[in-house]
């Protein structure tokens, strides 16, 4: 079975033809980032209108890409929900008067369902169930995936997502956008102990986030060293925040597996790509017992090669949606 996928839900817009949602026959992204590095993260109406720019070529080179014409497309998976609207309302869109013109089914996909499922393409033997670690610049949650449609919140970051504490940290230091990525790269070359970060914790949710404060720490740390005249290691401060944020997340991830009993771990999203992130949780499944699984680093941004292999999921759930169809800047996974 066919899926072509759509997905438009930040400044990536996406299509792809994936094949039984494991088989990626062709995948395109055109990306805004260059445009929006000038000012320092997405500005949602410059999104939208490059989505419209970028839609019809950017489909149309999926399907030439493999090799295939609307004619061999079984159904036509588009991201819904969540991300900025006005962005999402391009892919919906132009996903319904496809459908519509076409007569092809259009399954509404989640993005975050469509980040879990980038594992299924790099991990052909994957299945759920499994507990879930989402981390990205929006959302921070531990899922726990008890079938490829049903899925259960077990945590979620009470304030900012550990993407957008990434994000914030790395402009604070001058980084460029997206800084979650700069901000790794430096902080390889650094000491992960030179400065000494607090870790919140949520007393009455042991398995929930929250990053506003850690986030709040690193940036007075370099602002009170800049009025006082101190010149601080760059590679330190990022060695010692990213240990932090990940410290927080593993150790949620952890305990969350253990009192769920849960051995299969899988991780997703956006920072997935974290190369710490990856390490450690690497390492700490192996030294349990845990089976682990993380996407391709090419999978962890935004694509739509994932949207086709979730849409296939929820296509078999019988998901279809009408030509009513909207789309939404929140929504739970759940």
């Amino acid at each position: 079975m066919k899926i072509l996928a759509i997905e438009s839900s930040c400044d990536e817009t996406a299509a792809a033809v994936v094949e039984d949602g494991r088989r990626v026959i062709s995948s395109v992204v055109a990306s805004q980032v260059e445009e929006h590095k000038l000012y320092g993260g997405v500005v949602p109406e410059i999104a939208s209108r490059r989505h419209a720019e970028a839609i019809v070529p950017v489909v149309s080179q999926a399907l030439e890409q493999a090799d295939v014409t609307l004619g061999d497309i079984d159904a036509i998976a588009v991201t819904y929900a969540p991300g900025l609207i006005g962005a999402l309302l391009v892919g919906v869109n132009f996903a319904k008067g496809l459908s519509l013109a076409s007569g092809i089914p259009l399954v509404p996909t989640h993005h975050l369902r469509s980040h879990i499922a980038s594992n299924y393409i790099s991990n052909l033997e994957l299945k759920p169930p499994f507990l879930c670690l989402i981390v990205s610049g929006g959302h921070s949650h531990i899922v726990m995936v008890e079938d490829y449609t049903k899925m259960k919140i077990i945590g979620r970051t009470r304030d900012d997502a550990a993407g957008e504490a990434f994000d914030k940290a790395a402009r604070t230091m001058g980084m460029p956008y997206p800084g979650g990525i700069a901000l790794d790269k430096v902080a390889e070359d650094g000491d992960p102990h030179a400065f000494t970060l607090p870790r919140p914790v949520v007393h009455d949710a042991p398995y929930d986030f929250s990053f506003s404060g850690l986030k709040t720490a690193v940036i007075n740390l370099i602002h009170n060293s800049a009025q006082k005249g101190i010149e601080l290691n760059k590679a330190d401060v990022c060695a010692s925040f990213r240990y932090a944020v990940v410290d927080c997340l593993t150790t949620n991830f952890l305990k969350a597996a253990e009192d769920l009993g849960v051995k299969r771990l899988v991780i997703a999203g956006g920072v997935s790509a974290n190369s710490l992130l990856r390490s450690t949780l690497e390492a700490e499944c192996k030294k349990r017992g845990y089976e682990f699984y993380m996407p391709a680093k090419s999978l962890c941004g935004d694509n739509a090669a994932m949207v086709g292999s979730q849409g296939y999921y929820e296509y078999l759930s019988g998901n279809i949606a009408k030509t009513d169809l909207n789309a939404f800047a929140t929504m739970s996974i759940e």
